[in-house]
């Protein structure tokens, strides 16, 4: 798969998490945090088990312990972020937490240098900036008071940086990206459904009221996004990821203008128009300079 491709499909992984910030701001205060993490990624485990069931059969080299603990570790970093954002979303507004999310753009890079000493493309560094100004303007360029919600996407987007940098370095070479999506995605459900079991009652009218957001959550946020990341973030490195995914603030307010009635502002076009020059600069930059080179 050629790097264009694999960003193409990191692009559409945010335009499904986008339209996923309106589902799950519809399950909350239906239904607790950790029920429906653990609700959502085990439909999602359930939606990647026959793609990861026929990987496995198709491969020339079984998986080891270690590839298996290096999984589980990455769900524990996808299990905390996703938590961490729902329960920020009780207290924040979707396009607040469309920013705040999005600030893994930046801790990527930065996170990456602060914990291997791993330099990306300097074209990196100017994107990423220009995609989180984006979103920023997006938000409307009012996150004066941040809130209880606010902090805790924050907070959530310090793992999704994790995530991303570690799906880079402990499951880049294995080859077998579905086995990594229906690992972390048990792990998430396994962590939700604990969790639940001692801090949350279980109301099951609330979960059929909320079942739409649960059924889009599973299947689509998380067991095919999730998985199109992990196949993307094979042929591109972890700063690009980060910024074609930032796309899913884009998305979200297309999507909360069309689903939710909001209008997009004037600073919120300029934000569009920021984030996909920030994503085709880093991806054409880097190719015209590689034609160069040959």
């Amino acid at each position: 798969m050629t790097q264009g491709r694999a960003n193409l499909l990191l692009l559409v992984a945010g335009a499904i998490w986008g339209l996923g910030f309106v589902a799950q701001a519809s399950a909350v205060g239906n239904v607790g945090a950790f029920l429906f993490i653990g609700l959502r990624f085990a439909l999602a485990s359930l939606t990647v088990a026959p793609l990861a069931w026929r990987e496995a059969r198709l491969a020339r080299h079984r998986l080891t312990r270690r590839d298996y603990g290096s999984f589980i570790f990455i769900g524990l970093f996808l299990s905390v972020g996703s938590v961490l954002q729902q329960m920020g979303l009780a207290t924040t507004t979707v396009t607040n937490s469309g920013f705040l999310t999005g600030l893994y753009v930046v801790m990527v890079p930065i996170l990456g240098v602060l914990m291997f000493w791993s330099w990306p493309s300097p074209i990196v560094w100017p994107c990423a900036l220009t995609a989180l100004g984006g979103i920023y303007l997006l938000s409307g360029g009012q996150l004066n008071n941040l809130t209880t919600g606010d902090w805790l996407t924050i907070l959530c987007a310090v793992f999704w940086a994790l995530q991303i940098i570690f799906i880079n370095r402990l499951a880049h070479e294995n080859g077998r990206p579905f086995m990594l999506s229906f690992v972390q995605f048990l792990t998430c459900a396994i962590f939700g459904f604990t969790l639940a079991a001692f801090m949350e009652p279980f109301n099951w009218p609330s979960v059929m009221l909320s079942w739409p957001a649960i059924l889009f959550g599973g299947v689509f946020s998380c067991g095919i996004a999730f998985t199109l990341q992990a196949v993307g973030q094979r042929y591109t490195s972890a700063p690009q990821a980060a910024i074609m995914l930032s796309s899913e603030a884009l998305f979200a307010a297309l999507f909360g203008a069309i689903l939710l009635g909001e209008r997009m502002t004037v600073h919120g076009m300029i934000g569009c128009a920021l984030i996909f020059t920030a994503m085709i600069t880093v991806e054409i930059v880097p190719a015209l300079r590689n034609r160069a080179d040959a």
